[in-house]
């Protein structure tokens, strides 16, 4: 079984992830992916032709394609039809590879690249919007209104799924991190 978990930037789907993975069960991450493509020479090259600012001497300036896609739908679009692709594709290839009966990947953008069908049920992680802000604030170095605009960008997990997907199960991260590991518990039990 192929399992998701996604949710808004900064709900604490890592934390997820990584819960789960404490308890044996094998956890895949397209920000680890990403990260590791962002490396790559061959991705680096297809990156500078769209997006020239946004490479200097062979390296990513985050800053820089960050404030370029997060200002401009089009170029965000332009990253996501680059980018997504070549993430789900080794995700999927590093989930096939385990012998496991389920098998977890944190997609960030699952909803944005309708991507869910893909999977067997998704764990969707909410969290408060302030405690949201304050955490990717803390964690990227970044003002309230970044968030906001990267927020903005992302899917509405307030608005119902029940039109994008059938098998998901809502785990609330409202409390502290003991809070959560039962809540995991808990979602494990149902799967």
């Amino acid at each position: 079984m192929k399992i998701a978990i996604t949710g808004g930037i900064g709900s604490g789907k890592s934390l997820v992830g990584e819960i789960i993975k404490e308890k044996g069960y094998p956890v895949f991450s397209c920000d680890e992916i990403y990260n590791e493509l962002i490396k790559e020479k061959e991705y680096i090259e297809k990156l500078k032709r769209l997006f020239p600012i946004t490479v200097k001497g062979g390296k990513i300036d985050k800053k820089a394609l960050s404030d370029t896609v997060f200002s401009d739908d089009a170029a965000l679009a332009k990253l996501n039809q680059l980018a997504h692709p070549m993430i789900m594709e080794r995700l999927h290839k590093q989930m096939h590879n385990v012998d496991s009966q389920k098998v977890f990947a944190e997609v960030p953008l699952l909803f944005e690249g309708n991507y869910q069908s893909e999977f067997d049920k998704v764990i969707v992680v909410t969290r408060p919007l302030s405690d949201r802000i304050k955490a990717v604030c803390l964690r990227d170095g970044v003002s309230e209104r970044e968030v906001e605009n990267r927020m903005a960008k992302q899917y509405d997990y307030d608005q119902s799924l029940d039109e994008l997907i059938e098998n998901y199960i809502i785990l609330k991260n409202c409390g502290d991190i003991s809070a959560l590991r039962v809540a995991v518990e808990e979602c494990l039990l149902t799967l």
